[in-house]
C-alpha cells in the first residue's frame, strides 16, 4: 500500500475507468472514504489529498473522531454506514450529514424529531437486503415501497430521503457482483416511478466498485483500498 494520498488517486482512477467503460460521467459518482478503525490523523491526511466525504460504521468511535476534527467540520461530510440502534439516534441526528442504514420507520422518525433545526436536513438512504440473508440488516425489497413513501413524508426541514443502500454478499465473478447492484438500481427506478425524488445509489466497495459503477452507483464506499488493511 502507498500513502493515503496516492491510494486515493488510484481509487479515483478506478472509478474514472469504470465510468468510461459504462459511458458515464465520472462526476456522477462520489467517493466515500470509509475511515472506521482509523484515527483522526488518517482523516486529516485524506482531506489533504482532496477527500471530504467519510463513512463510519460505529457511532461511538465516529463521535470521538468528529469531535477531534471539529476544527475541520465545515470541510468534512460525515456518513453513518453502520447499524443504528434507537438509543443512538439523537447523537447521530446531531453529528452526521448522512445516514445510509435506515431500515425501519421508527429510526427515520426519531432522526427527524431529533435533528436540530439549526442544521440542514439529514440525508437518508434506506438499506435494502438485496441478498435475502437472514443475518443481514435491511428492508426486504417487497416492503421497500411502503417504507420509502412513509420516510419521504417526514418533515423535509429535518430529513430528506435520498435513495438506497446495500451490502450484498461478496462475489468474485464480475457478473455475480453486478446482479445485486442491478436489483438495487431497479428498486430505485421503481421508487422514482412512484413519484419519489430519490437520486442516490450507495453501493460498491473496494472489491466490487467497478461492478457497482457499471450498474449505476452514485456513491461508492471504499475503505481498505484507501487506508489499508484493518
Amino acid at each position: 500500500m502507498g500513502s493515503i494520498g496516492s491510494n486515493l488517486q488510484e481509487v479515483k482512477r478506478r472509478i474514472a475507468s469504470a465510468c468510461l467503460d459504462a459511458a458515464r460521467d465520472a462526476n456522477t459518482v462520489t467517493l466515500l472514504a470509509v475511515s472506521k478503525t482509523f484515527g483522526a490523523d488518517a482523516v486529516r491526511e485524506a482531506l489533504a489529498g482532496g477527500q471530504s466525504a467519510f463513512g463510519e460504521n460505529y457511532v461511538q468511535e465516529a463521535l470521538g473522531k468528529i469531535e477531534l476534527l471539529a476544527d475541520l467540520r465545515p470541510q468534512l461530510q460525515w456518513h453513518l454506514i453502520g447499524p443504528l440502534q434507537s438509543n443512538k439516534t439523537r447523537a447521530v441526528a446531531e453529528a452526521f450529514d448522512w445516514v445510509h442504514t435506515v431500515d425501519r420507520l421508527k429510526i427515520a422518525q426519531r432522526l427527524a424529531e431529533q435533528r436540530p433545526p439549526s442544521l440542514p436536513p439529514l440525508q437518508l438512504c434506506l438499506q435494502v437486503n438485496v441478498s435475502g440473508e437472514s443475518s443481514k440488516s435491511g428492508v426486504a425489497p417487497t416492503e421497500l415501497p411502503a417504507l420509502a413513501a412513509a420516510v419521504a413524508a417526514l418533515p423535509a426541514a429535518r430529513v430528506q430521503l435520498r435513495g438506497l443502500m446495500s451490502i450484498p454478499e461478496p462475489a468474485a465473478d464480475p457478473q455475480a457482483q453486478r446482479r445485486p447492484h442491478r436489483l438495487l438500481r431497479d428498486l430505485l427506478v421503481q421508487l422514482q416511478a412512484q413519484g419519489l425524488a430519490v437520486d442516490t445509489l450507495s453501493m460498491g466497495m473496494s472489491a466490487d466498485l467497478e461492478a457497482a459503477v457499471t450498474e449505476g452507483s452514485t456513491l461508492v464506499r471504499v475503505g481498505s483500498a484507501i487506508f489499508g488493511r484493518r
